[in-house]
């Protein structure tokens, strides 16, 4: 049970009206979305924020940085979510998705570009920064809005991963699960270091 209890309809127009935008038909409102909305304050800061829309990477390459950061934090809810939503529009199979949650940032399933993103991520939850190789890989693939785009995602993701765990929301009904094996504690983030020289 969320610690928050969600908001509930009727909800304030600007709220509403936010919440029609970004839905897709169909679904309700994400339990997220609606405990936001007890603090329009935060709601609307944190949809402002957003970097869901078109940016200067490929769909693809924002999924792989918001799955893995998502992920490495062990916020099954946001992980869920985004895969349930994207996985399919951006060519992931079952091994891309096992691979966002338990593989090495090497992992065979990602092109060259994508195992620096993957790196990027790895080296933020593991040491708060970028190493000299991780930014040299990333500079052979990426321009610096895309490096910019990539880095603001995961500290946007950080910060939902850090409100989806701390307020204990429960998982959506058709959001996708952490595959087998999962992490043996899950309100532990899933461990698997990258592969990569020192810096």
């Amino acid at each position: 049970m969320s610690r928050i209890a969600p908001a509930e309809p009727a909800y304030p127009p600007a709220i509403a009206e936010a919440l029609d935008r970004i839905m897709p038909p169909g679904l309700e409102p994400l339990v997220l979305f609606r405990t936001m909305a007890k603090s329009p304050r935060v709601f609307g800061k944190m949809f402002a924020g957003g970097l869901l829309d078109k940016g200067p990477i490929s769909l693809r390459q924002r999924e792989i940085v918001i799955d893995r950061t998502t992920a490495r934090l062990g916020c099954e809810y946001e992980w869920g979510v985004h895969v349930a939503l994207f996985a399919g529009k951006v060519g992931f199979g079952e091994t891309e998705i096992a691979a966002t949650v338990s593989g090495s940032s090497d992992a065979a399933c990602w092109t060259a570009e994508e195992q620096a993103l993957v790196t990027l991520v790895d080296d933020f939850v593991d040491r708060r920064t970028l190493s000299a190789a991780t930014w040299s890989a990333l500079t052979e693939h990426f321009d610096e809005s895309q490096i910019l785009e990539a880095i603001a995602l995961v500290g946007y993701y950080h910060t939902i991963s850090f409100l989806c765990r701390g307020l204990s929301l429960p998982l959506e009904a058709w959001s996708a699960r952490f595959p087998a094996p999962a992490p043996a504690d899950r309100t532990q983030a899933p461990r698997t270091p990258s592969r990569r020289p020192s810096a």
